[in-house]
């Protein structure tokens, strides 16, 4: 009885060191929300760039000044999005646990996503000003893998494994220009919709 109270108390403590130095409100329904939504955007962009064309014949990418404002407004929309939809399944999670969703732990978290991100963004529109427009597809996955996997120490660890895949599509993606739109809704709309799943069954809604 004395070994059962001792292994208890150590699962206790151990919980108490895990919520106050890592942010466990993550929710993996957004996630899914978020997969789902890219998924979307992956196919609004398709259909803006290769507009009314034949799907049995080749097809030339229509890229010109509108496009990319098109193109623009369908990432900024799914961003806007699938933030919003984050922090709704976040707070109610939170407020499920008892938990509080602004703290410590949750600033440390946004700034080191939010570094790499705010360079990654800077650095895509430089391309787009440039002409580089191949590029700017597999810079979000390389620099959002990057923002992940610097912001994977205050929250989940698997986190960090889903910024690694993310990487790692972002880096085929600079080698491979010309598949970039299919590598982004692999990265960003299913891998996000398999990390959500996980992180359901493993941690709940």
């Amino acid at each position: 009885m004395t070994k059962e109270k001792y292994l208890d108390d150590l699962k206790d403590i151990k919980s108490m060191m895990e919520r106050s130095s890592r942010f466990i409100s993550l929710s993996g329904i957004s996630g899914v929300i978020a997969g789902i939504l890219a998924l979307i955007a992956a196919y609004l962009a398709y259909q803006t760039v290769y507009f009314e064309q034949d799907y049995l014949s080749y097809r030339k990418a229509h890229i010109d000044r509108e496009t990319i404002l098109q193109l623009l407004g369908i990432a900024m929309s799914t961003i806007v999005l699938a933030f919003g939809a984050g922090f709704y399944f976040t707070n109610r999670k939170a407020r499920k646990n008892n938990q509080r969703l602004w703290d410590k732990q949750a600033k440390l978290l946004i700034i080191n996503l939010m570094i790499p991100l705010a360079v990654g963004g800077i650095l895509c529109l430089i391309l787009l000003n440039h002409g580089f427009i191949g590029l700017v597809a597999p810079m979000t996955l390389l620099f959002y893998g990057l923002a992940l996997i610097n912001a994977s120490k205050y929250t989940f660890t698997e986190v960090r494994g889903l910024g690694l895949f993310e990487v790692l599509l972002g880096l085929i993606g600079c080698q491979l220009v010309g598949y970039g739109l299919i590598l982004w809704a692999i990265g960003f709309g299913v891998l996000h919709i398999i990390y959500g799943v996980v992180m359901h069954l493993r941690y709940g809604s």
